[in-house]
This record gives C-alpha cells, structure tokens and sequence, in this order.
C-alpha cells in the first residue's frame, strides 16, 4: 500500500512579554519579524534543490563580460587562500563574548544574573577577558592565532533580524540591496556561470538559506545545503536522495523521478565527493552542529576540492530569556570548534592557507532583561582566527559602556564592511579598486589583522564589457534583445534548464546597433512553457542568462 504521511504540524510559538529594564526599548514587532526572518530561510530550505547550488538551477542571472578581477584572480600569487565564514545567527551578544574586565564593575552591575564572574574569566589581556566556555581558545590566542575587532556594527542599527542579516550580507545599510558582497564578487569572476561554470564550487555553504551574500543579480553563486547531514551525505555518496528506497506505486515512480533529476543537477556532487575521499579528519571533533560542519569542511580543503569561501552556520543566539546557559554552550561550539579545525589543519600543513571569522547581525543590549536575557543591541565584535596574522592582540577601541547611543546601545567603531575590504584585498589580494565595486562603489579602510597583499596594479586591464542583453515578452512572444557596439558574426543559442541545446536562435553576422529575435519563430519547433536559458557568442565572449518563454 503507497500512502503519503501528511500529519506534519507547525507548533505556535508563545508570545512572551518583557518586563525587565529594557522593555521599553524592544523591538515592538519582534515576534513578527521572527515569524518573517524564520518563513523567509525556511521558505527557501523547501523543495528538493538548494537554491544556487545547481550549475543550472532554472533561476535569473544576468551574466556580465569577462572583466578585470577575473585577470586580477587569475595573476594572484596567493591562489591557496580559503576563507571561512562563521555566522552566528540570532545577534551574538558581545559583552558575555569579550568581557570588558577594564570597566567590570559597570558590567556586572547592569547584568546581576547573567554576568561572568571575574575570577572565572580567562584573560586575554589586562583589560578583556572570554568566559570559561570558551576556555579552547587559549591555545589559538597564546600562538598568535587569533584578533578580536572591537565594536564592529554600522550606522543606525536596525535592530531587525532580517533586514540587518542582510545589510550584512549586502554591504548596504541604506538602500534594499538584493545582491550580495561575494554574490557580487563571484558574478564577475564567473560571468558565463549558467552554460559554463566553474570546475569547482564557488563557494559552500551550510544552513543561511535566508542570508544572501553569495547572491548575485539573480543567482547565488553557493553550493547550498540545509544541514550538516546533508552535506556530509553527498560528500559521502556523491548524490543527495535515495532513489532505490521509493514506494512501488505512482507516487514512487514520480518521487523517483524527482530525486533523480535533483541529482542530476548537483552537479558538483562528484566533485565534493572526490575531495571529501582524499582527505580524513585528523581530530575527533564535537558531534554538535557546528563541530559537524566544520568536520566537512576541513576534508573539502585538504582533500583538494578549491573553493576559496566556505558559510558555516550556528544558531541559538537570539537570547531574550535564560540567556547564561545557551550562550555558554554556543560559545563552547565556537571555542572548540575553531580549535579542532585548526589542529586538523595543521597535520596537513594547509592551516597557514586559512583564515576564520565569525559575525553576527548584530549584539545585544548592555543591560540585561526582566527574563535572565538581553534584547537586540548593535555593536559586537567580530572574532578571527589563523596562524596567518602572526600575532594575537585587539583591533579598534572597544565601545564605552557608559556612553551609549540614543536608544541606550553599544556604539560602532568599526564599520563591518572595513572586515570585509580587508579579507577581500588583504586575504583573498583582490585588487582594491575591484573591492571598490563589490563595496558599491565605496571605498573602505582596512583593518590591521596581521596579513597583507601586494597591491595590484589595474592600469594593465581592460575596460569593463558594456554589452547589453535581456529578454521581453510581448503578448504570447517571447523576444532576445541586445545592441551590438561593432559587426560581428554572432551565435545565439537555447538551452532547457539541464543544459541541453534546445536549438539555435541566431548563427549569423550582426550590424552595429538594436537586434531583437523571436524565439519560438526562430527555434521554430514547439517550445513548452517555462524557464530556459539562452546564451549570445561573439568574439571570443560568451553571455548568458534566464529567459522564461510563454
């Protein structure tokens, strides 16, 4: 007998009402912004493919001319470089991070349940110290393997979970960005991405269906999955779904079916799966969520997979109530967690090739709630870790306890986009007028966090492509249209979303100026309704791009 279990239920969260000393000051419509922040990751966690993990994954992208950064990425000397993203979702508190000993009394006294206790505290320096849950960085710290940037934020906090994870992940505090820093950055290096991408992964994340840093126009450049689990199976396996354990029945053979193609279109799972066999895990690391990850991780970067940015993922930071506890064992994750990948690093020699950073949307209040809590802050600071600084020490002043913002918050010192500039141009030696671009258009300090890269020259390339293609629809017609700035012979080619050549829409020699094509008159064979992809050739470059045909 085929049946189909559909008993799943959604439990309703309980409305909890703040009484304590800043419940004047918290976020009116938090419980509707967790319902938005939580429907908008679960929402795109849904369905059997990750979105943007596919090499045609049936959504937009607009992809633009060969450009300077791929030249500049192509000639960097510092080809080995990795960089790992740690998000700390929910909004880290900062002080219960990094103890401000220097001004402990005032610490404490507006924190009387949730505080440290100064003589448990480990400290770093005379003035900062971390908790004991977080005792697993000492090594990291006394072998010049760590730096914390103090007070990292931006200008008028938002407060929100979902609007400030990504004004993080955009670079854009103002305006409604919906592309991301390395979304934006992956778009240029890969700019035939749909029809030609990259042997490898561009990036890897793990969870953060919600975050868009890796989102580019309309396409995000990271091999996405939900969980650990999920990752780990199709290192392990090379595929992602069963389709051997499936119903004998109609709704078998169309589950089948489904998982199939799902798999077909992973096409990268191959690849993981090679580098995941090349390398084992030389610790035993901590089975919880982010030990887990990590552990997949560090086999993808010894194993020889080539992704230079990886997106972990560890939740439970948004502590309103009964903070003490949860904050410790997530601090504990962290503390280990760096501490175990760096050891497993290290027997390969590749952990010198690494940096980690941590960040969150944003921290938490100074004063703790009427629920052994604290509510949405603004400034945090942002840990990194590697033997690549050289050095320990603290980055920036740390924000004063006793002169906080209008709202009663930490102030910023340090703009988060100045920790981006500086991975970006420093870590990963992209050339600064490039970070520049992917900054829109801003140009920020970097920060002393112990490396640095050559500068490189962009007097030597090219001018960026202005070439302009998109598609319109007119009534049941669905047309290519472009302007050409000189002759040429050009091809234009249809392709469905599983990259088959559908048929060719143009194979002749274009004049300078407007070219507008029908598709279904120019395939001239029966075209279903739906999403395709269509790619233009000429001189040497390739561009291509979603097109939906009606």
């Amino acid at each position: 007998m085929c049946t189909h279990d559909k008993n799943h239920a959604f439990a309703k969260a309980k409305k909890r009402t703040a009484t304590g000393p800043t419940a004047s000051l918290k976020d009116a419509h938090h419980d509707d912004e967790h319902s938005t922040w939580n429907r908008r990751s679960f929402m795109q966690a849904l369905g059997l493919v990750g979105g943007g993990s596919i090499m045609l994954g049936g959504t937009n992208l607009t992809a633009s001319a060969p450009s300077r950064l791929t030249t500049a990425l192509t000639t960097a000397e510092n080809e080995d470089r990795v960089l790992v993203l740690v998000r700390l979702k929910g909004g880290n508190d900062g002080l219960n991070t990094i103890v401000p000993v220097y001004d402990y009394d005032f610490y404490a006294n507006n924190r009387p349940s949730i505080r440290h206790t100064e003589n448990s505290l480990y400290n770093l320096n005379a003035d900062f110290g971390i908790p004991q849950s977080m005792v697993d960085l000492q090594s990291l710290w006394g072998d010049g393997a760590m730096r914390v940037v103090h007070g990292v934020g931006y200008p008028d906090q938002n407060l929100s979970h979902f609007r400030s994870s990504d004004i993080w992940a955009s670079g854009d505090a103002v305006n409604y960005e919906e592309t991301g820093v390395l979304g934006r950055y992956f778009e240029n290096l890969y700019p035939d991405f749909l029809i030609n991408p990259p042997e490898i992964p561009a990036a890897i994340q793990i969870g953060s269906q919600g975050n868009l840093i890796f989102d580019g126009v309309d396409n995000s450049y990271a091999f996405s999955v939900a969980n650990p689990a999920q990752l780990s199976s199709i290192a392990e396996n090379g595929v992602l779904h069963d389709v051997l354990d499936v119903p004998g029945c109609t709704f078998g053979e169309q589950l089948e079916f489904m998982r199939g193609m799902t798999n077909t279109t992973f096409t990268y799972a191959s690849t993981i799966n090679e580098a995941y066999e090349n390398a084992t895990n030389a610790v035993e690391y901590d089975t919880q969520s982010l030990g887990r990850q990590l552990a997949i991780i560090s086999r993808m970067i010894k194993g020889g997979l080539g992704t230079k940015v990886y997106l972990v993922t560890l939740g439970g930071f948004d502590t309103h109530a009964n903070q003490q506890q949860t904050h410790d064992n997530r601090m504990e994750q962290v503390a280990r967690g760096m501490k175990d990948f760096f050891t497993d690093l290290e027997a390969s020699g590749m952990h010198t090739n690494v940096v980690a950073m941590t960040f969150s949307e944003f921290g938490r209040r100074i004063e703790e709630n009427g629920s052994n809590g604290t509510d949405h802050g603004a400034a945090s600071p942002v840990m990194v870790f590697g033997p690549a600084m050289q050095g320990n020490g603290f980055v920036g002043t740390h924000p004063d306890l006793q002169d906080p913002d209008q709202v009663g918050n930490l102030k910023y010192g340090t703009d988060f986009r100045q920790v981006y500039a500086t991975m970006l141009k420093q870590w990963l030696c992209i050339d600064g007028g490039l970070v520049d671009e992917v900054l829109l258009g801003q140009s920020f300090e970097s920060v002393d966090l112990g490396f640095d890269c050559e500068s490189l020259s962009s007097g030597s390339f090219d001018i960026a492509d202005t070439f302009q293609h998109w598609s319109s629809v007119q009534g049941n017609d669905t047309f290519i249209e472009f302007t050409m700035n000189s002759t040429a012979k050009v091809t234009v080619t249809l392709y469905n979303l599983l990259g088959q050549e559908v048929g060719t829409v143009v194979n002749d020699f274009m004049y300078e100026g407007p070219q507008k094509f029908n598709v279904k008159e120019r395939i001239n064979k029966r075209l279903f309704t739906g999403q395709y992809i269509y790619q233009i050739q000429f001189s040497g470059k390739k561009y291509s791009k979603s097109i939906l045909v009606k």
